[in-house]
């Protein structure tokens, strides 16, 4: 495996998982949440996660196991492997209580209502601190998820990891907004929002340790086939619902289509 090749994968990991300090630095200097972009840009990155995952990383993946196991058997594996991502993504947000869900989106206004930046409101606190372990949760599998498509189509990789840097984007004001209202330090917030992103390198590197040393065709097309999985689920979970509640419905279709549009003529741009 080429050392230039690793390099990209983790470089875009990280970048993914990062970009929950664009977020945090969002909350500091926005004055109210801008719903329609958040709208436009939760659906534009769900467009491009499913459009990736059903049209090309689920393909790779049975074509993988075809050829390894036969029309028949590789598909099955390649459905199971889809559903057992699916199953592995549900049972992390099922084992994350709602109320300190970064996925429950809230809006700035919302979040510092009668409330003044303070080291006194605890409540708030636990609410940063646990929104920031609920990130690092659900990202863990995003980066393996980020790392492996990378590794293996740098094009790929860098689609999704555009589309998830866009999904963390709210995340970073979900920990960075009530922990900087319950302490008042804008440093403290920014450095807990900017290191819940870490998990996403760090799902990538113990994901690279256990499987990317002895990766074979059949491993990979299961890995793949979980990939798939992973993001139709954040997709479809996290992504459209919450750019719902933020109230544009309509303008989260129109960034979902635009996402799938995008996603379409970069991946035929590398035919």
């Amino acid at each position: 495996m080429e050392p230039s090749a690793l390099c990209i994968a983790f470089g875009l990991t990280i970048f993914a998982g990062l970009s929950t300090g664009i977020g945090s630095a969002i909350a500091f200097f926005a004055k109210s949440t801008n719903t329609r972009f958040l709208s436009v840009a939760l659906g534009f990155s769900a467009g491009v996660m499913i459009y990736v995952s059903m049209i090309e990383i689920f393909a790779k993946a049975r074509d993988s196991l075809v050829a390894n196991f036969g029309t028949v058997l590789g598909s099955w594996l390649t459905v199971a492997s889809f559903f057992g991502g699916i199953f592995l993504i549900a049972v992390i947000d099922w084992l994350v209580p709602s109320f300190e869900n970064p996925h429950e989106m809230h809006m700035l206004e919302e979040m510092c209502h009668d409330t003044e930046p303070g080291p006194n409101n605890d409540k708030l606190l636990r609410m940063g601190m646990f929104s920031a372990l609920a990130i690092a949760i659900h990202n863990f599998p995003e980066g393996l998820a980020t790392f492996a498509a990378a590794l293996k189509d740098p094009a790929i990789g860098i689609s999704i990891a555009v589309a998830i840097a866009i999904h963390n984007i709210p995340e970073g004001i979900a920990v960075s907004v009530p922990v900087f209202y319950a302490t008042g330090n804008r440093k403290k917030a920014f450095v807990y929002s900017f290191l819940s992103g870490l998990s996403e390198p760090v799902g990538a590197a113990i994901g690279y340790l256990i499987f990317f040393s002895f990766m074979n065709d059949t491993l990979f097309g299961v890995l793949f086939g979980m990939v798939a999985g992973i993001m139709v689920f954040i997709s479809l979970d996290e992504l459209l619902p919450a750019a719902r509640e933020y109230g544009e419905h309509h303008y989260s279709i129109y960034g979902l289509i635009v996402g799938m549009g995008v996603m379409a003529v970069s991946l035929l741009l590398f035919l």
